[in-house]
Protein backbone atom coordinates (compact mmCIF):
# COMPACT_ATOMS: atom_id res chain seq x y z
CA UNK A 1 0.00 0.00 0.00
CA UNK A 2 1.39 3.39 -0.93
CA UNK A 3 0.55 6.95 -0.05
CA UNK A 4 -1.11 9.04 -2.76
CA UNK A 5 1.15 10.62 -5.32
CA UNK A 6 -0.08 14.04 -4.25
CA UNK A 7 1.30 13.65 -0.75
CA UNK A 8 4.38 15.65 0.20
CA UNK A 9 6.77 12.88 1.29
CA UNK A 10 8.98 15.41 3.07
CA UNK A 11 6.09 16.11 5.42
CA UNK A 12 4.53 12.68 5.86
CA UNK A 13 6.55 10.64 8.34
CA UNK A 14 7.48 7.11 7.36
CA UNK A 15 5.75 5.62 10.42
CA UNK A 16 2.41 6.98 9.25
CA UNK A 17 1.35 4.15 7.00
CA UNK A 18 -2.26 4.08 5.69
CA UNK A 19 -3.13 1.57 8.43
CA UNK A 20 -1.73 3.79 11.21
CA UNK A 21 -3.55 6.80 9.78
CA UNK A 22 -6.85 4.94 9.65
CA UNK A 23 -6.52 3.45 13.15
CA UNK A 24 -5.63 6.77 14.79
CA UNK A 25 -8.31 8.61 12.83
CA UNK A 26 -10.91 6.04 13.85
CA UNK A 27 -9.90 6.32 17.51
CA UNK A 28 -10.29 10.09 17.32
CA UNK A 29 -13.74 9.71 15.75
CA UNK A 30 -14.72 7.18 18.43
CA UNK A 31 -13.56 9.36 21.33
CA UNK A 32 -15.01 12.61 20.00
CA UNK A 33 -18.42 11.22 19.09
CA UNK A 34 -18.96 9.21 22.28
CA UNK A 35 -19.53 11.88 24.98
CA UNK A 36 -21.59 14.08 22.70
CA UNK A 37 -23.93 11.24 21.73
CA UNK A 38 -24.62 10.39 25.40
CA UNK A 39 -25.59 13.88 26.58
CA UNK A 40 -29.30 13.07 26.35
CA UNK A 41 -28.91 10.92 29.49
CA UNK A 42 -27.93 14.01 31.46
CA UNK A 43 -31.17 15.86 30.60
CA UNK A 44 -33.28 14.48 33.46
CA UNK A 45 -30.69 14.56 36.30
CA UNK A 46 -29.43 18.05 35.42
CA UNK A 47 -32.96 19.38 35.01
CA UNK A 48 -34.10 17.89 38.33
CA UNK A 49 -31.00 19.10 40.19
CA UNK A 50 -31.32 22.67 38.92
CA UNK A 51 -35.15 22.78 38.75
CA UNK A 52 -35.20 23.40 34.99
CA UNK A 53 -37.74 22.50 32.35
CA UNK A 54 -36.59 20.33 29.48
CA UNK A 55 -36.48 23.38 27.26
CA UNK A 56 -33.42 24.74 29.14
CA UNK A 57 -31.26 21.68 28.44
CA UNK A 58 -32.68 21.48 24.91
CA UNK A 59 -31.69 25.10 24.24
CA UNK A 60 -28.08 24.47 25.32
CA UNK A 61 -27.74 21.41 23.09
CA UNK A 62 -29.50 23.22 20.26
CA UNK A 63 -26.86 25.96 20.51
CA UNK A 64 -24.22 23.22 20.54
CA UNK A 65 -25.54 21.72 17.32
CA UNK A 66 -25.80 25.09 15.62
CA UNK A 67 -22.31 26.25 16.61
CA UNK A 68 -20.87 22.87 15.64
CA UNK A 69 -22.26 23.58 12.20
CA UNK A 70 -21.21 27.25 12.16
CA UNK A 71 -17.66 26.42 13.15
CA UNK A 72 -17.29 23.45 10.81
CA UNK A 73 -16.56 25.30 7.54
CA UNK A 74 -14.01 27.53 9.28
CA UNK A 75 -12.36 24.59 11.04
CA UNK A 76 -12.35 22.76 7.71
CA UNK A 77 -10.76 25.69 5.86
CA UNK A 78 -8.05 26.03 8.52
CA UNK A 79 -7.39 22.28 8.43
CA UNK A 80 -7.15 22.38 4.63
CA UNK A 81 -4.66 25.23 4.74
CA UNK A 82 -2.62 24.70 7.90
CA UNK A 83 -2.98 21.01 8.77
CA UNK A 84 -5.53 18.63 10.21
CA UNK A 85 -3.65 17.90 13.43
CA UNK A 86 -3.50 21.54 14.57
CA UNK A 87 -7.25 21.86 14.31
CA UNK A 88 -7.86 18.56 16.13
CA UNK A 89 -5.71 19.62 19.10
CA UNK A 90 -7.46 22.97 19.47
CA UNK A 91 -10.90 21.40 19.17
CA UNK A 92 -10.18 18.65 21.69
CA UNK A 93 -9.11 21.18 24.33
CA UNK A 94 -12.27 23.26 23.85
CA UNK A 95 -14.46 20.14 23.86
CA UNK A 96 -12.90 18.73 27.04
CA UNK A 97 -13.26 22.07 28.82
CA UNK A 98 -16.92 22.35 27.85
CA UNK A 99 -17.79 18.82 29.00
CA UNK A 100 -15.93 19.20 32.29
CA UNK A 101 -17.41 22.61 33.14
CA UNK A 102 -20.88 21.50 32.09
CA UNK A 103 -21.16 19.62 35.40
CA UNK A 104 -20.78 22.88 37.31
CA UNK A 105 -23.31 24.88 35.28
CA UNK A 106 -26.03 25.98 37.67
CA UNK A 107 -27.81 28.55 35.49
CA UNK A 108 -29.22 28.35 31.95
CA UNK A 109 -26.63 30.91 30.82
CA UNK A 110 -23.63 28.93 32.04
CA UNK A 111 -25.08 25.74 30.54
CA UNK A 112 -25.44 27.55 27.20
CA UNK A 113 -21.79 28.61 27.45
CA UNK A 114 -20.34 25.21 28.41
CA UNK A 115 -22.55 22.56 26.81
CA UNK A 116 -23.49 24.95 24.02
CA UNK A 117 -20.63 27.24 22.97
CA UNK A 118 -17.51 25.39 24.14
CA UNK A 119 -18.67 21.89 23.20
CA UNK A 120 -20.18 23.12 19.94
CA UNK A 121 -17.04 24.86 18.68
CA UNK A 122 -14.89 22.05 20.12
CA UNK A 123 -16.82 19.46 18.13
CA UNK A 124 -16.47 21.50 14.94
CA UNK A 125 -12.69 21.16 15.21
CA UNK A 126 -12.31 17.63 16.61
CA UNK A 127 -15.10 15.45 15.24
CA UNK A 128 -15.18 12.81 12.51
CA UNK A 129 -15.74 15.48 9.85
CA UNK A 130 -12.16 16.73 10.33
CA UNK A 131 -10.92 13.14 10.36
CA UNK A 132 -12.66 12.45 7.04
CA UNK A 133 -10.93 15.46 5.51
CA UNK A 134 -7.58 14.12 6.70
CA UNK A 135 -8.37 10.71 5.23
CA UNK A 136 -9.19 12.36 1.90
CA UNK A 137 -5.76 13.97 1.77
CA UNK A 138 -3.59 11.20 3.19
CA UNK A 139 -5.08 8.01 1.75
CA UNK A 140 -5.06 6.74 -1.85
CA UNK A 141 -8.15 7.52 -3.94
CA UNK A 142 -9.29 3.91 -4.07
CA UNK A 143 -9.34 3.86 -0.25
CA UNK A 144 -11.44 6.99 0.23
CA UNK A 145 -14.99 5.73 0.09
CA UNK A 146 -14.40 2.80 2.42
CA UNK A 147 -12.21 4.98 4.68
CA UNK A 148 -15.04 7.52 4.95
CA UNK A 149 -17.32 4.66 5.98
CA UNK A 150 -14.83 3.22 8.48
CA UNK A 151 -14.22 6.64 10.06
CA UNK A 152 -17.93 7.27 10.37
CA UNK A 153 -18.48 3.78 11.75
CA UNK A 154 -15.81 4.37 14.38
CA UNK A 155 -17.76 7.40 15.60
CA UNK A 156 -20.77 5.15 15.88
CA UNK A 157 -18.82 2.66 17.95
CA UNK A 158 -18.12 5.57 20.29
CA UNK A 159 -21.87 5.99 20.67
CA UNK A 160 -22.21 2.25 21.30
CA UNK A 161 -19.56 2.40 24.03
CA UNK A 162 -20.43 5.67 25.71
CA UNK A 163 -24.23 5.33 25.89
CA UNK A 164 -24.32 2.46 28.41
CA UNK A 165 -21.08 3.74 29.97
CA UNK A 166 -22.67 7.09 30.77
CA UNK A 167 -25.60 5.37 32.52
CA UNK A 168 -23.22 3.11 34.47
CA UNK A 169 -20.96 6.00 35.52
CA UNK A 170 -23.91 8.12 36.62
CA UNK A 171 -25.29 5.24 38.68
CA UNK A 172 -21.91 4.56 40.29
CA UNK A 173 -20.42 8.05 40.74
CA UNK A 174 -23.08 10.63 39.88
CA UNK A 175 -23.59 12.67 36.75
CA UNK A 176 -21.01 15.37 37.57
CA UNK A 177 -18.18 12.85 37.98
CA UNK A 178 -19.26 11.11 34.78
CA UNK A 179 -18.80 14.38 32.88
CA UNK A 180 -15.34 14.90 34.39
CA UNK A 181 -14.29 11.39 33.33
CA UNK A 182 -15.49 12.08 29.79
CA UNK A 183 -13.50 15.34 29.81
CA UNK A 184 -10.30 13.48 30.62
CA UNK A 185 -10.91 10.84 27.95
CA UNK A 186 -11.28 13.56 25.30
CA UNK A 187 -7.69 14.70 25.89
CA UNK A 188 -6.48 11.42 24.35
CA UNK A 189 -7.21 13.06 20.99
CA UNK A 190 -4.10 15.23 21.39
CA UNK A 191 -1.45 12.50 20.89
CA UNK A 192 -3.57 10.62 18.35
CA UNK A 193 -3.81 13.71 16.13
CA UNK A 194 -0.11 13.43 15.25
CA UNK A 195 -0.93 10.63 12.83
CA UNK A 196 -3.27 12.89 10.85
CA UNK A 197 -0.81 15.73 10.32
CA UNK A 198 -1.23 17.12 6.81
CA UNK A 199 0.98 19.58 4.92
CA UNK A 200 0.28 23.26 5.45
CA UNK A 201 -0.42 23.44 1.72
CA UNK A 202 -0.65 20.45 -0.65
CA UNK A 203 2.23 20.49 -3.16
CA UNK A 204 2.37 19.19 -6.70
CA UNK A 205 -1.02 17.52 -6.88
CA UNK A 206 -3.17 17.33 -9.98
CA UNK A 207 -6.21 16.94 -7.75
CA UNK A 208 -5.31 19.96 -5.63
CA UNK A 209 -5.13 23.05 -7.85
CA UNK A 210 -4.06 26.41 -6.48
CA UNK A 211 -7.64 27.49 -5.90
CA UNK A 212 -8.46 30.13 -3.28
CA UNK A 213 -11.15 29.80 -0.63
CA UNK A 214 -13.32 32.38 -2.38
CA UNK A 215 -13.01 30.64 -5.73
CA UNK A 216 -13.82 27.25 -4.17
CA UNK A 217 -16.95 28.60 -2.46
CA UNK A 218 -18.13 30.43 -5.57
CA UNK A 219 -17.69 27.28 -7.63
CA UNK A 220 -19.46 25.04 -5.09
CA UNK A 221 -22.48 27.23 -4.37
CA UNK A 222 -22.90 27.89 -8.07
CA UNK A 223 -23.14 24.14 -8.64
CA UNK A 224 -26.74 22.88 -8.53
CA UNK A 225 -25.86 19.39 -7.36
CA UNK A 226 -23.84 20.67 -4.40
CA UNK A 227 -26.71 22.92 -3.33
CA UNK A 228 -29.14 19.98 -3.47
CA UNK A 229 -26.71 17.88 -1.43
CA UNK A 230 -26.47 20.60 1.22
CA UNK A 231 -30.25 20.98 1.40
CA UNK A 232 -30.81 17.24 1.75
CA UNK A 233 -28.25 16.93 4.57
CA UNK A 234 -30.45 19.21 6.72
CA UNK A 235 -32.81 16.30 7.37
CA UNK A 236 -30.04 14.04 8.62
CA UNK A 237 -29.13 16.54 11.33
CA UNK A 238 -32.74 17.21 12.31
CA UNK A 239 -33.53 13.53 12.84
CA UNK A 240 -30.25 12.52 14.50
CA UNK A 241 -30.09 15.37 16.99
CA UNK A 242 -33.73 15.02 17.99
CA UNK A 243 -33.38 11.27 18.59
CA UNK A 244 -30.04 11.58 20.43
CA UNK A 245 -31.27 14.20 22.89
CA UNK A 246 -34.96 13.40 23.34
CA UNK A 247 -35.32 9.63 22.79
CA UNK A 248 -34.28 8.67 26.37
CA UNK A 249 -36.90 11.01 27.87
CA UNK A 250 -39.50 9.99 25.27
CA UNK A 251 -39.05 6.36 26.28
CA UNK A 252 -39.34 7.15 29.99
CA UNK A 253 -42.58 9.04 29.25
CA UNK A 254 -43.89 5.86 27.60
CA UNK A 255 -42.97 3.66 30.55
CA UNK A 256 -39.63 2.35 29.25
CA UNK A 257 -36.67 2.44 31.67
CA UNK A 258 -33.61 4.66 31.31
CA UNK A 259 -31.47 1.52 30.95
CA UNK A 260 -33.44 0.50 27.86
CA UNK A 261 -32.90 4.01 26.51
CA UNK A 262 -29.16 3.62 27.07
CA UNK A 263 -29.03 0.29 25.30
CA UNK A 264 -31.21 1.63 22.48
CA UNK A 265 -28.71 4.40 21.72
CA UNK A 266 -25.95 1.81 22.06
CA UNK A 267 -27.72 -0.44 19.55
CA UNK A 268 -28.05 2.55 17.21
CA UNK A 269 -24.30 3.07 17.49
CA UNK A 270 -23.51 -0.61 16.98
CA UNK A 271 -25.70 -1.05 13.91
CA UNK A 272 -24.50 2.26 12.54
CA UNK A 273 -21.07 0.67 12.19
CA UNK A 274 -22.62 -1.84 9.81
CA UNK A 275 -24.61 0.86 8.03
CA UNK A 276 -21.63 3.20 7.61
CA UNK A 277 -19.32 0.45 6.35
CA UNK A 278 -21.99 -0.82 3.95
CA UNK A 279 -22.64 2.70 2.69
CA UNK A 280 -18.92 3.30 2.17
CA UNK A 281 -18.58 -0.04 0.34
CA UNK A 282 -21.57 0.64 -1.91
CA UNK A 283 -20.28 4.14 -2.67
CA UNK A 284 -17.75 2.63 -5.08
CA UNK A 285 -20.34 0.37 -6.73
CA UNK A 286 -23.56 2.35 -7.24
CA UNK A 287 -24.60 5.99 -7.62
CA UNK A 288 -24.20 7.79 -4.31
CA UNK A 289 -27.37 9.85 -4.86
CA UNK A 290 -29.42 6.63 -4.92
CA UNK A 291 -27.83 5.51 -1.65
CA UNK A 292 -28.86 8.80 -0.01
CA UNK A 293 -32.40 8.67 -1.39
CA UNK A 294 -32.90 5.11 -0.13
CA UNK A 295 -31.56 5.98 3.32
CA UNK A 296 -33.87 8.97 3.78
CA UNK A 297 -36.89 7.02 2.53
CA UNK A 298 -36.26 4.15 4.92
CA UNK A 299 -35.70 6.56 7.82
CA UNK A 300 -39.10 8.16 7.26
CA UNK A 301 -40.76 4.74 7.14
CA UNK A 302 -39.02 3.45 10.29
CA UNK A 303 -39.96 6.54 12.33
CA UNK A 304 -43.61 6.29 11.27
CA UNK A 305 -43.75 2.61 12.24
CA UNK A 306 -42.05 3.27 15.59
CA UNK A 307 -44.40 6.01 16.81
CA UNK A 308 -47.47 4.06 15.68
CA UNK A 309 -46.35 0.87 17.46
CA UNK A 310 -47.38 0.27 21.11
CA UNK A 311 -44.40 0.92 23.43
CA UNK A 312 -42.30 -2.09 24.39
CA UNK A 313 -38.67 -2.96 24.98
CA UNK A 314 -38.57 -5.20 21.91
CA UNK A 315 -40.09 -2.56 19.59
CA UNK A 316 -37.66 0.04 20.95
CA UNK A 317 -34.58 -2.10 20.37
CA UNK A 318 -35.75 -3.04 16.87
CA UNK A 319 -36.19 0.66 16.11
CA UNK A 320 -32.66 1.24 17.43
CA UNK A 321 -31.25 -1.44 15.13
CA UNK A 322 -33.04 -0.13 12.02
CA UNK A 323 -32.20 3.47 12.88
CA UNK A 324 -28.57 2.50 13.41
CA UNK A 325 -28.28 1.04 9.92
CA UNK A 326 -29.50 4.39 8.56
CA UNK A 327 -27.89 6.69 11.15
CA UNK A 328 -24.63 8.17 9.80
CA UNK A 329 -24.61 6.07 6.65
CA UNK A 330 -25.38 9.35 4.87
CA UNK A 331 -21.86 10.65 5.59
CA UNK A 332 -19.76 8.44 3.23
CA UNK A 333 -21.88 9.17 0.12
CA UNK A 334 -22.22 12.87 1.04
CA UNK A 335 -18.49 13.42 1.59
CA UNK A 336 -17.78 11.18 -1.39
CA UNK A 337 -19.95 13.32 -3.65
CA UNK A 338 -18.09 16.44 -2.53
CA UNK A 339 -14.76 14.78 -3.39
CA UNK A 340 -16.07 13.60 -6.77
CA UNK A 341 -17.38 17.03 -7.73
CA UNK A 342 -14.56 19.25 -6.43
CA UNK A 343 -11.53 17.11 -5.55
CA UNK A 344 -9.81 17.09 -2.15
CA UNK A 345 -8.06 20.50 -2.02
CA UNK A 346 -10.93 22.08 -0.07
CA UNK A 347 -12.75 18.86 0.83
CA UNK A 348 -12.86 19.50 4.60
CA UNK A 349 -14.23 23.01 4.12
CA UNK A 350 -16.83 22.12 1.49
CA UNK A 351 -18.02 19.11 3.45
CA UNK A 352 -18.07 21.49 6.41
CA UNK A 353 -20.64 23.70 4.68
CA UNK A 354 -22.78 20.66 3.97
CA UNK A 355 -22.38 19.76 7.62
CA UNK A 356 -23.47 23.27 8.60
CA UNK A 357 -26.81 22.51 6.96
CA UNK A 358 -26.85 19.23 8.90
CA UNK A 359 -26.32 21.11 12.17
CA UNK A 360 -28.96 23.75 11.41
CA UNK A 361 -31.30 20.79 11.16
CA UNK A 362 -29.88 19.47 14.44
CA UNK A 363 -30.44 22.84 16.13
CA UNK A 364 -34.08 22.88 15.10
CA UNK A 365 -34.62 19.20 15.97
CA UNK A 366 -33.31 19.60 19.52
CA UNK A 367 -34.94 22.98 20.13
CA UNK A 368 -38.34 22.05 18.72
CA UNK A 369 -38.29 18.85 20.75
CA UNK A 370 -37.95 20.81 23.98
CA UNK A 371 -40.37 23.60 23.05
CA UNK A 372 -43.06 21.28 21.68
CA UNK A 373 -42.91 19.04 24.74
CA UNK A 374 -43.18 21.96 27.16
CA UNK A 375 -46.10 23.38 25.20
CA UNK A 376 -48.11 20.20 24.46
CA UNK A 377 -46.56 17.54 26.69
CA UNK A 378 -45.80 15.33 23.68
CA UNK A 379 -43.04 14.80 21.12
CA UNK A 380 -45.42 13.51 18.43
CA UNK A 381 -45.48 16.68 16.22
CA UNK A 382 -41.68 16.60 15.94
CA UNK A 383 -41.66 12.88 15.11
CA UNK A 384 -44.06 13.49 12.22
CA UNK A 385 -42.04 16.47 11.05
CA UNK A 386 -39.03 14.10 10.90
CA UNK A 387 -41.04 11.81 8.65
CA UNK A 388 -41.92 14.68 6.33
CA UNK A 389 -38.31 15.87 6.08
CA UNK A 390 -37.18 12.31 5.32
CA UNK A 391 -39.50 12.05 2.34
CA UNK A 392 -38.45 15.51 1.12
CA UNK A 393 -34.72 14.70 1.27
CA UNK A 394 -35.25 11.41 -0.54
CA UNK A 395 -36.66 13.42 -3.46
CA UNK A 396 -34.09 16.25 -3.32
CA UNK A 397 -31.07 13.95 -3.70
CA UNK A 398 -32.25 12.20 -6.87
CA UNK A 399 -31.32 14.97 -9.41
CA UNK A 400 -27.70 15.22 -8.20
CA UNK A 401 -25.14 14.77 -11.00
CA UNK A 402 -22.11 12.70 -9.94
CA UNK A 403 -19.36 14.15 -12.13
CA UNK A 404 -16.33 16.39 -11.53
CA UNK A 405 -17.09 20.06 -12.00
CA UNK A 406 -15.98 21.43 -15.36
CA UNK A 407 -13.27 24.08 -14.99
CA UNK A 408 -12.60 26.25 -18.00
CA UNK A 409 -9.16 27.20 -16.77
CA UNK A 410 -6.92 26.56 -13.78
CA UNK A 411 -7.75 29.14 -11.08
CA UNK A 412 -5.06 31.39 -9.69
CA UNK A 413 -4.50 31.66 -5.94
CA UNK A 414 -5.79 34.97 -4.61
Amino acid sequence: MSMPAAADKSVIATWRTPLVIMVCGCLIALISFGPRSSLGFFLNPMSLTNHWGRDVFAMALAIQNLLWGVGQPFAGAIADKYGTNRVLVFGAILYAAGIGLMGYSTTPGTLDLTAGVLVGFGLSASSFTIVIGGFGKLLPQEWRSIAFGVGTGAGSFGQFMFSPLSVALMDAYGWQTALLIFSGVLLLILPLSMALATPRRPAGSVSAPTQSVKQALTEAFGHRSYVLLVIGFFTCGFQLAFVTVHLPSYLIDRGISAQVGGWTLAVIGLFNIVGSLTSGYLGNRMPKRYILSIIYSLRALSIAVFILTPPSTAATLIFGAVTGLLWLSTVPPTSGLVAVMFGTRWLTMLFGFAFFSHQVGGFLGVLLGGLVFERWGSYDPVWWLSVFFGVLSAIVNLPIVEKPVVRAAEPVLA
